[in-house]
Formats: structure tokens, C-alpha cells, sequence
């Protein structure tokens, strides 16, 4: 239950606030017609039968009425249905029958429950006469049916004589009330919900890691103290990706120096074995610090361009090919996309390369969907531990049989990765692949 309520609330906070602002005015509507019907057209419903049937009475003493003959100085019944009939046309709006010789079956007549039915029960009762009516179709008018000593009068009563249209008239105009306040409030709501989306929109475009102007406050004061709190999250999470490149940058640099160095101190060894150990474990460090280097250096100045996901992939397959490893490309669409595209590349480059070291097998494919890009590596290798698979992100870390030294054996090429397609607003999953060994699911935006 609590589920299918949840599916019938809007998601948006625009339709959460309607919702907020409809219910206590439909509730207020519901309950004012429910009391209104119960007292006020109860009562509406009373007068108008006392009314009505009070004119009945009226044709009924006229067609019953005696006439004094004087000559003979005795009272005689006399008929008088023509002028009955006239004065219940002109003044009463009645049409009325008289069937001579006839009597009512009442044993089978039970009046609905109504209130217009039980009032005007109620009502003819006290006639002290037997009486049937049919309200089924009120627009040709309420049939009622009296006993008149040995005759049925049958009386028509137009339905605007039983009904009041001022009670619909204040139905209405509750109805119609509400909906132009809901209106309103419709208006003053989206003009409130602006902010938020502009400020949703922003925050999704800064995520994907592409620069975006500030944010105007404007709205209620809790919505500008989130835009002033999104404009100062914004220029210090700039400020520190600025002062965290810029350290790298000034760390890669300022050991570079004493690598130099060191690397000419090596050509004085006489030791052949400790010159070449001492070579690769400088030539590791360089390439270590050439990763920081160029990290640091494209994630601030690749400038967001369009990037063609198809002729980068081609262009990687024929870089990367060699002639002990295949790599296929087993599905692919036309996809292009933004984005920064020396980041994009140097993300695949070193997935592709974890792949190459061991494996002989490798298939790519590229796919879209609705919002989303999907870019899928496989291979055939001896993969990854589950356990392991968020290890792999971490900075410097490598396993025994490392996949993870894309980048000189730095244990940074996997991290690397994740952080650039990340600040595209993507992210990496590692599973099993069906060749078996690892495979790299890549989502970027579209």
C-alpha cells in the first residue's frame, strides 16, 4: 500500500507543492458541499415540497368544491375541473389528469431515499390522502398520483419547482474558486521551483567538469542561500583543482631536477648490473612524475570540444594493434558527443593498455542509449579478484600480477581513468567478462 502510494506522489517539487496546496482545498470543497447538502438542501428541499404540495392541496379543495345552491337552500358537490386545470397551468405551472373510476395501488410505492423524495413524502402525508409519485426522470417532470375520493388525479410538476439552482450555482462556484486558486498557486510556485532547476542544471553541467557562469540568487531566502552556498562551493572546488595541479605540476618539476642528475651520476658506474638497475628505477620515477605531469596539465587545459566516439576508437584500434594482440570491434554506433577529447583518449589508452599486457584478446564495443554512452573492454586475460576491484582505483596501488601499469607502472593508470571519465560526469564498473578476464564498462553523459 505504502508503495502504490508513493507512486501516485510527483517526483517533481513543483507537483509536490500542488499537491501540498490542492488536498486541504479539495478536502475544504468536499467537506462544505457535504455540509451544505446535509443542512442547507435539506431544508431547500423541505420548502420546496411544503410549497409544491401546498398547491396541490389548493387544486384539490378547488375540484372538491361545493357550491351552494340557493333556490333549494342545500350544499351539492360540484366538479369544477376545467377552472382546476386552468388555475394549475397559469399560476402553479401543474398539468393535471383526472381518471374517473379508478384507485391507486399504494401496497408496492417506496419512496427513494433522497432528500427531495423523503421531504416530499413527508409533505404529502399530511393530505391524508393515498398518493404514489416517480421521480425517476425529472426532466419531464415529477408524476404524482392522488387518490380523490373515487378518482386519480395525476399532477405534472415541473422540475424548476423542485429544484433550486442557487445550490448548484455555490457548488460551482466552490469548484471554479478552487481551481483559480490552484492556478495561482501554480504560478507562484514555478516561479519559485526556477532557481532550483537552474541551480540542478548547473551543478549537473559543473559535475561533467565543464565551467559554469555564477549562479543568480534570486527567489525565496532559503533557495539564494543555496545558490550562494552552490556559488562558493563552486569557486573553491575551482580554486582547489587549480592549487592541486598546480602542485603537481610544481612537485613533477622540482624532481625532475635531481633525476637528471642522478641519471648522469649513472653514466660514471663501472658496474654494468647496478648501472641498469639504477636506470629503470629512474626511468620508473620519470615516468611516474611525466603521469602527474600530464594529468595535471590536461585536466586544466584541454579546452570541451566535439569528440566523434567512432573515428577515436578506429584511430586507437590501429595505434594499439600489434601483431600478437587482436583487438575487435564487435558493435559500434555513431555517437558524438562533448567533452575533453586528449582526456577521453588517454582514459581508453590506458585501459586498452592494462588489457594488452595479458591478453592476446581484446573486443571493444560502443553503444547510446536514451542519455548515455556506453563504451565496453573486454578481454581474455586472468582478470581481477572481485575483492579487488575497487583497489584497483586507488592511487599507487598495483596487485602481484599487476593489469594496473599503464603509465610506466606508476599504479596510476586505472586512477587516472576513473577520475577524467568522472569529471565528465561518468563513471567505471569493473565485472567479469565473458572471455575470461576483465571487463571495463565506461558511462559518459550524451
Amino acid at each position: 500500500m505504502v508503495i502504490e502510494f508513493k507512486k501516485i506522489i510527483p517526483t517533481s517539487l513543483l507537483g509536490r507543492s500542488l499537491v501540498i496546496v490542492f488536498v486541504p482545498i479539495a478536502s475544504l470543497v468536499i467537506i462544505t458541499c457535504v455540509i451544505f447538502y446535509q443542512t442547507s438542501w435539506d431544508i431547500i428541499s423541505k420548502r420546496l415540497s411544503q410549497s409544491v404540495v401546498g398547491d396541490i392541496g389548493v387544486v384539490i379543495d378547488l375540484i372538491e368544491k361545493k357550491e351552494i345552491n340557493e333556490a333549494k337552500d342545500v350544499t351539492e358537490p360540484k366538479l369544477n375541473l376545467n377552472e382546476a386545470k386552468l388555475l394549475a397551468q397559469k399560476y402553479f405551472y401543474f398539468k393535471i389528469e383526472l381518471r374517473e373510476n379508478e384507485f391507486l395501488n399504494v401496497k408496492d410505492f417506496k419512496p427513494k431515499k433522497r432528500v427531495l423524495d423523503r421531504r416530499l413524502s413527508e409533505e404529502l402525508k399530511l393530505l391524508n390522502r393515498e398518493f404514489v409519485f416517480d421521480s425517476d426522470d425529472l426532466n419531464l417532470g415529477l408524476k404524482i398520483k392522488i387518490q380523490v375520493e373515487e378518482n386519480i388525479l395525476i399532477i405534472v410538476v415541473d422540475k424548476d419547482r423542485l429544484y433550486s439552482g442557487r445550490a448548484f450555482v455555490f457548488i460551482l462556484w466552490m469548484i471554479f474558486s478552487s481551481i483559480i486558486l490552484l492556478f495561482i498557486a501554480y504560478i507562484f510556485m514555478k516561479n519559485q521551483t526556477k532557481p532550483l532547476k537552474r541551480l540542478a542544471i548547473l551543478a549537473e553541467t559543473f559535475g561533467r567538469g565543464h565551467d559554469v557562469p555564477t549562479l543568480k540568487s534570486s527567489g525565496s531566502i532559503e533557495i539564494r542561500q543555496t545558490a550562494n552556498a552552490f556559488n562558493l562551493m563552486r569557486t573553491r572546488i575551482k580554486r582547489f583543482l587549480i592549487q592541486r595541479t598546480e602542485m603537481l605540476a610544481g612537485v613533477s618539476h622540482d624532481l625532475r631536477t635531481p633525476l637528471t642528475r642522478m641519471k648522469l651520476q649513472t653514466t660514471k658506474l663501472n658496474d654494468a648490473k647496478i648501472k641498469e638497475d639504477l636506470e629503470n628505477e629512474i626511468s620508473e620515477m620519470t615516468s611516474m612524475l611525466d603521469s602527474y605531469l600530464s594529468f595535471a596539465k590536461g585536466e586544466v587545459s584541454d579546452p570541451i570540444e566535439k569528440i566523434n566516439f567512432n573515428s577515436m576508437i578506429n584511430e586507437l584500434i590501429l595505434s594499439l594493434k600489434s601483431s600478437n594482440k587482436n583487438i575487435e570491434l564487435t558493435s559500434i554506433q555513431e555517437v558524438i558527443s562533448s567533452g575533453r577529447p586528449a582526456q577521453i583518449k588517454r582514459c581508453l589508452v590506458n585501459i586498452i593498455e592494462n588489457a594488452k599486457r595479458y591478453s592476446d584478446l581484446i573486443k571493444i564495443s560502443l553503444n547510446a542509449k536514451e542519455d548515455e554512452i556506453i563504451i565496453i573492454i573486454e578481454d581474455n586475460g586472468p582478470g581481477i579478484d572481485t575483492k579487488k576491484y575497487k583497489d584497483v582505483f586507488k592511487p599507487f596501488y598495483t596487485l602481484d600480477k599487476s593489469r594496473n601499469k599503464a603509465i610506466g607502472g606508476s599504479g596510476l593508470g586505472m586512477t587516472i581513468s576513473r577520475d577524467i571519465v568522472r569529471s565528465h560526469g561518468g563513471d567505471i564498473i569493473l565485472d567479469k567478462s565473458s572471455l575470461g578476464g576483465l571487463k571495463v564498462l565506461i558511462n559518459l553523459p550524451l
